[in-house]
């Protein structure tokens, strides 16, 4: 099974920026469908990017704009580019992916505080 491992997350300034990292234990590109999702206290978890194995992406519209996935084949890892970063978008961030009829695969997530 595929794992995933995320990195990048901290402590911003609001309006500041970060990029977290999503490093996959396979080749994960041809097959699968991957997004970055958060979860804040006492919320339920919220995707906020995907990126299918066409490189297709979508955003909601909270984020739409401000954040951009990305991801490198070569290197088997899918990143997400946050800028304009608020208060409401502390949370932790988990990388996911899921293939055509398989279970989704999550990482162990990262923590994202944007706070003065």
């Amino acid at each position: 099974q595929v794992q995933l491992v995320e990195s990048g997350g901290g402590l911003v300034l609001p309006g500041g920026s970060l990029r977290l990292s999503c490093a996959a234990s396979t080749n994960i590109f041809s097959r699968y469908s991957v997004g970055w999702y958060r979860q804040a206290p006492g919320m339920q978890r919220e995707p906020v990017a995907t990126i299918n194995a066409g490189g297709s992406t979508n955003y909601p519209d909270p984020v739409k704009g401000r954040f951009t996935i990305s991801r490198d084949i070569a290197k088997n890892t899918v990143y997400l580019q946050m800028n304009s970063l608020k208060p409401e978008d502390t949370a932790v961030y988990y990388c996911s992916a899921q293939a055509l009829f398989e279970a989704r695969v999550w990482g162990q997530g990262t923590q994202v505080t944007v706070s003065a």
